[in-house]
């Protein structure tokens, strides 16, 4: 597995925050799947080093995420995923390029690995994370986006956002997954399912 970080922007309801994103690159010397297309294509086809791109998966829709994925999967000749809950958010920022649908439960094999939709609306009607129950000899692998974080849910409170849902999202679909599963996030540092769900009555306290 290999870590790319992009620096850039995300923009929302008339706001502009600058941002470094996590995108992660799962396979092996011949086989590739990229998750989150943010920012810069150039440092992530530099990863990719000529390997064969199963798809570039774009976890949810904000444009932080999807910045480069047209780019991407033209250059890399791959399907870009992206869950179609985030069409409006796709269009506001690729309004005359396509992406291919996923759905809870589809899977994506790369290199013996099978990588899980788990749809976890809340941050993003679409946000979508994928689970492989293990990669390698370690534990098992989510790669969450903005759904879960070092320290928390995913931001909400702009639109197409719900702290309810992403509560629940976590508990049903995150929380139920083993506590030593690793969260490769969208930002920042990666964690555990048990580092983080432990905090989950502060969080519905929190209520935001």
């Amino acid at each position: 597995m290999q870590h790319v970080v992009t620096h850039g922007t995300f923009e929302l309801d008339g706001g502009s925050w600058e941002v470094d994103n996590n995108i992660w690159l799962v396979g092996d010397d011949s086989d590739v799947v990229v998750f989150d297309a943010a920012h810069d294509a150039t440092p992530i086809i530099e990863a990719v080093d000529g390997r064969n791109v199963v798809a570039v998966v774009c976890t949810h829709g904000h444009n932080d995420h999807v910045t480069v994925a047209p780019e991407l999967g033209h250059a890399l000749d791959a399907p870009v995923l992206l869950h179609r809950g985030d069409a409006v958010l796709w269009r506001m920022t690729h309004p005359d390029k396509d992406f291919r649908a996923v759905a809870d439960g589809d899977t994506v094999r790369v290199a013996g690995t099978e990588l899980r939709a788990l749809h976890t609306p809340g941050h993003s009607p679409g946000s979508v994370c994928w689970y492989a129950r293990e990669i390698g000899p370690g534990p098992g692998v989510v790669f969450s986006g903005d759904t879960l974080f070092s320290g928390g849910p995913g931001a909400t409170g702009r639109s197409f956002s719900d702290f309810p849902t992403i509560l629940q999202s976590i508990s049903e679909r995150l929380g139920t997954l083993p506590a030593d599963t690793v969260v490769h996030t969208g930002h920042g540092d990666s964690t555990t399912v048990g580092d983080e769900i432990v905090n989950f009555e502060q969080w519905v306290a929190r209520g935001h």
